[in-house]
């Protein structure tokens, strides 16, 4: 008996010594599984190494299928260098040399030891962004490497933990007689960490640059080129932009970054689409005067220009609404004490709802900046899209209803004071057939400001379809306070509060205004009224009040 046992011992040690021998690299799959299950559809992880190098990789990476942008990690062992190669496009390649992470991985050495692949394990713990990890590594086939860059010095890492809940476990070793060709680092254009992360970022979406660094002023002869329009005596700038196909359930952004150029005050600022689906633009009112504009009348006497939608007219289709704070970097000399002044406002918006109409259209995108000020603003303004799951391009619909910001106020047109008898602003339109679940998305801020302007005041807003209540609250923001740092020139009162400190109708200066999504069910087909029902405030003197509110319809296929 101890003859047979003795001969088998002996056989399995020549086996591994001729193992190790002929082989000169090995191939480690990898399964990744949450909370004890294995996640479905996984693309599944390899690790090549080699006693000089490991590459981390993937089988869609190695079949040509991988999206992209994507990564593969080397790691050479002699100079303990992390090398990570990012391909950004076809034919488009970044390498980054990182000499010194390795060496500075710490570790806290358990004498806890486990069998994976019957290989014997040691366990290491560390530390990354207050998330434990867990790594559990073998010594026993004198090759080093893991799925990921941590540890892959101490052994052969066959699993990683993430706070015991998040695991990649090795679940094949296969000896490789030669080294692969994989298994070679590439020549390719190298570039520093920042730069790499940054390229890589920026190739995982689609940016459209619209404005880079603007003057948005008011001047008597403010001139266009071939590229950028300007209306309104400079206030309202314009400019037609293409966009590729959007996938249905993908993510857009609108960003804009904002300074003042001279102009000390905080003022309303709107990015917006000029529809141009009907007989006649808000586009034509810019090019040749507001009053070639639709008129709303609502029995109070006035005209307002361009509001709401008519059989040949359809407003502008609001992107954002931002609010310039007080003179930001323009004023950043007057000084107080641990006052840091912010150098600009970034505003950033999410406008995924109104893929169906910017998908594979060539549209105009304008911006504007309320102000009277020679010097006024220079604000900058990209649009992004990152690609959602769905390949269906075709979106929801989308119909802009109204919107009675007087974007064109330094050219005439009225502000919105139509609030000021019960109708307020009511109009018909039309529903499709084929769409349910429809929303309204409602913007919508107060204005007027002195101490009894609708500015300061809470006013309840009131959205009823077909005579029905449907939606009604106090617009109301509270954090105001929370900008001051983007507000050098605001006023400060005797009670040591700052203009920008105040609480307002539903805007703060310095930041955004979010809409509200109002869900209306589903509506039948063929037309139906909306009225906005907002209890003006009465003028005082020259001082009068008004509504900024603009929306449109979503409907679901």
């Amino acid at each position: 008996m101890k003859k047979i046992l003795f001969t088998s011992f002996a056989f399995c040690l020549i086996s591994l010594t001729f193992a190790q021998k002929t082989t000169k690299a090995i191939k480690v799959t990898y399964q990744r599984s949450s909370n004890g299950k294995i996640i479905p559809n996984q693309d599944p992880l390899f690790l090549f190494a080699s006693k000089d190098l490991s590459l981390i990789t993937t089988d869609k990476i190695i079949q040509q299928k991988a999206n992209f942008p994507f990564e593969q990690t080397f790691v050479a062992f002699d100079s303990k260098t992390i090398s990570q190669l990012a391909h950004l496009k076809a034919g488009k390649l970044i390498l980054n040399h990182d000499a010194e992470a390795l060496g500075k991985q710490k570790f806290e050495f358990t004498d806890e030891t486990k069998k994976i692949l019957n290989f014997t394990c040691k366990k290491a713990i560390t530390t990354v962004n207050s998330n434990k990890i867990e790594i559990w590594y073998t010594n026993e086939l004198g090759l080093k490497g893991g799925p990921g860059v941590l540890g892959q010095d101490l052994g052969l890492v066959l699993e990683t933990i993430r706070n015991g809940n998040s695991s990649l476990t090795a679940t094949k070793i296969e000896n490789l007689k030669t080294i692969p060709t994989i298994l070679t680092l590439p020549k390719v254009p190298e570039v520093d960490q920042l730069t790499y992360k940054d390229l890589l970022w920026k190739s995982r979406f689609v940016n459209i640059p619209v404005f880079n660094k603007e003057q948005i002023h008011f001047v008597a002869d403010a001139k266009s080129n071939d590229s950028i329009f300007r209306y309104a005596s400079g206030t309202v700038i314009v400019r037609k932009v293409k966009f590729p196909e959007i996938k249905k359930g993908s993510s857009i952004y609108v960003d804009v970054t904002q300074q003042s150029n001279g102009d000390a005050y905080d003022r309303t600022g709107s990015v917006f689409m000029i529809p141009m689906d009907k007989k006649s633009s808000f586009l034509d009112g810019l090019k040749n005067g507001v009053n070639t504009l639709p008129v709303y009348e609502n029995g109070n006497g006035k005209k307002y220009q361009g509001v709401v939608a008519t059989e040949d007219y359809t407003p502008l289709l609001e992107l954002m609404r931002f609010f310039t704070p007080f003179g930001v970097k323009h004023f950043n000399y007057l000084q107080l004490k641990n006052k840091v002044w912010q150098d600009s406002v970034f505003y950033r918006q999410d406008i995924s709802l109104l893929q169906p109409k910017l998908s594979n259209q060539e549209v105009y995108i304008g911006m504007f900046i309320g102000n009277y000020d020679a010097g006024g603003h220079k604000a900058s303004l990209n649009i992004s899209i990152h690609e959602g799951e769905d390949n269906n391009p075709k979106g929801d619909f989308i119909l802009p209803l109204f919107n009675t910001l007087n974007v064109m106020e330094m050219a005439g047109q009225d502000y919105a004071t139509m609030f000021d008898n019960e109708k307020g602003l009511e109009m018909t339109f039309e529903v499709p057939e084929g769409y349910k679940n429809f929303k309204l998305s409602y913007t919508t801020t107060g204005h007027g400001g002195w101490e009894n302007g609708d500015e300061f005041l809470q006013k309840k807003n009131t959205i009823l379809i077909d005579g029905k209540e449907v939606f009604a609250f106090t617009p109301w923001r509270t954090d105001c306070g929370s900008y001051r740092l983007s507000n050098p020139a605001s006023g400060n009162f005797g009670s040591g509060l700052s203009s920008s400190d105040l609480s307002r109708s539903n805007w703060c200066p310095g930041t955004t205004t979010n809409p509200n999504l109002i869900d209306l069910g589903n509506l039948s087909p063929g037309k139906h009224t909306i009225r906005v029902s907002i209890p003006l405030g009465k003028p005082e003197g020259t001082s009068s009040s008004a509504w900024n509110v603009s929306g449109f319809l979503v409907g679901e296929r």
